[in-house]
């Protein structure tokens, strides 16, 4: 059961099916929009949208806003799943905890290239929550993706790195497609390098076991053109301001934490 049909929600929907973990007729996404329900049914045949959660589930995902989190737990309580995973934004386990007991709850951070698969979670369990739903959780979560155990004191790293990460690669990737076109490319031309070079790049990282420093040394020759260019971007001191986004952003996720949804 996941409470909340949006992209996240319907993610991992999507992703449970295509793992063979569950089938549509097994599912039921609570959702209040009328228009929502019916993409829902629409794309995922035999999928339950409903607006009253069932009882009797095996777990529950909640997948709504952060300010209507209290409000799914609620239904989540009234509904008795197993066990609830929440994938909402800054709110801790206490708070979870305090709105779903007597429900076993495991906290998690997804980010948005679940969307296609290819996210990265973690999760950290709640004080009732035991090996069977952890379990439970990183299955779910890893049918759309990387999962990694955590405590939740590293949830806010976790969310100023892989959380806020894909905004960082976007900025990245702009400016990539602004340069090549400022140096002589079309813009169709340098998005389509640019695209190419950055998932080329992410699969030999991936796929060779290297590390990044070894990769970076691999391609650049003394006094070559990748050598002048990595130049610049530490005389900019690029490698800096990233080291700065992450710890902004991992505090504001504190921040966003302490003072609740």
């Amino acid at each position: 059961m996941v409470f909340g049909g949006g992209k996240m929600g319907e993610a991992l929907v999507r992703g449970v099916v295509r793992a063979g973990w569950a089938r549509p007729r097994d599912i039921a996404v609570v959702e209040p929009i009328d228009a929502r329900r019916e993409a829902l049914t629409v794309a995922h045949p035999g999928l339950h949208a409903v607006v009253d959660a069932p009882s009797g589930a095996d777990g529950a995902v909640i997948a709504v806003k952060p300010a209507d989190v209290a409000d799914a737990c609620a239904a989540a309580v009234k509904a008795a799943p197993r066990r609830v995973v929440s994938i909402a934004a800054g709110v801790t386990l206490a708070q979870l905890e305090d709105w779903l007991t007597p429900l076993p709850v495991v906290r998690a951070m997804p980010n948005t290239p679940a969307l296609i698969g290819a996210g990265a979670a973690a999760i950290a369990p709640g004080v009732t929550a035991g090996p069977d739903d952890l379990a439970w959780a990183e299955e779910v979560l890893g049918s759309v993706g990387l999962v990694v155990r955590v405590t939740e004191k590293a949830m806010d790293a976790v969310t100023g790195l892989s959380g806020s990460g894909p905004a960082y690669v976007f900025l990245v990737a702009e400016a990539l497609v602004d340069a090549g076109v400022n140096v002589g490319l079309d813009r169709a031309t340098s998005a389509a390098l640019t695209r190419q070079t950055l998932l080329g790049a992410a699969r030999l990282l991936d796929e060779s076991g290297d590390l990044p420093e070894a990769l970076r040394a691999a391609v650049t020759s003394p006094g070559g053109t990748t050598a002048a260019g990595l130049r610049v971007l530490e005389q900019r001191a690029v490698r800096a301001a990233f080291l700065d986004a992450v710890a902004a952003a991992a505090e504001r996720s504190r921040q966003l934490g302490t003072s609740g949804p």
